[in-house]
């Protein structure tokens, strides 16, 4: 077993498309629209999903927004160096919700950057 991919709701799908392959530079893997369902999926990633997790952004065309709950934590990305990638994603328009550097309690360094629907997308520099 694997895991395949993790849905996100969004409330607009070409902003998050933008977010995660422009900002965060994953690619857009599928798209498919169920106009029966009114939704359409998009999977994004960075790699094939033959090859690893990705994530699918669902967004139905009769609501603009969610309420993210108190369950939800975060994606996490790995990243070679935090602190540039937090520039790359300021550059490109993005939005770093907690800035680089240790964790508590911990020495690894982290940052979180937030989607354009208000999902936590942590930044994790490799070991």
């Amino acid at each position: 077993m694997r895991i395949l991919h993790t849905m996100l709701r969004v409330g607009d799908l070409e902003a998050s498309v933008a977010f995660y392959t422009q900002v965060l530079g994953m690619t857009e893997l599928r798209r498919k629209e169920y106009p029966e369902g009114r939704f359409t999926n998009v999977f994004v990633g960075f790699q094939p999903e033959s090859e690893g997790a990705v994530l699918e952004l669902t967004y139905n065309w009769d609501q603009s927004a969610y309420d993210l709950g108190d369950g939800y934590g975060h994606v996490a990305l790995a990243v070679d160096d935090v602190y540039a990638a937090c520039e790359r994603i300021r550059e490109k328009g993005g939005r770093i919700t907690r800035e680089p550097g240790p964790m508590k309690h911990g020495t690894t360094v982290l940052a979180f950057a937030q989607d354009p629907d208000g999902y936590k997308v942590e930044l994790l520099g490799r070991d």
